[in-house]
């Protein structure tokens, strides 16, 4: 069964940090690419930042560029989202997302909460 679980959401204060982590099972992990997609309240999808399979390359989207790092443990089957200088714009709940050719998976989220 293909599973993709995150965690490490929660609440923190403006200018906090959180490290969320995805945890992969049940398909070729070092395959993906993985990246990180948002939901805010009320709003649609945001893509946030994307790793390749490699973990060689990585991308940001402009609103969290500089303040958020991807990274990935392919041994581990694990992808991360380090997020620092938090703001209440972060707010939303994130996604891990695999691609791999015609092939894509979906995490269940989690919340994170900036307020103070």
């Amino acid at each position: 069964e293909v599973q993709l679980t995150e965690s490490g959401g929660g609440l923190v204060q403006p200018g906090g940090s959180l490290r969320l982590s995805c945890a992969a099972s049940g398909f070729i992990f070092s395959n993906y690419a993985m990246s990180w997609v948002r939901q805010a309240p009320g709003k649609g999808l945001e893509w946030v930042s994307r790793i390749n399979n490699l973990g060689e390359s990585t991308t940001y989207a402009d609103s969290v560029k500089g303040r958020f790092t991807i990274s990935r443990d392919n041994a581990k089957k694990k992808v991360y989202l380090q997020m620092n200088s938090l703001k209440p714009e972060d707010t939303a709940v994130y996604y891990c997302y695999g691609a791999f050719s015609s092939s894509s998976y979906w995490g269940q989220g989690t919340q994170v909460t900036v307020s103070s």
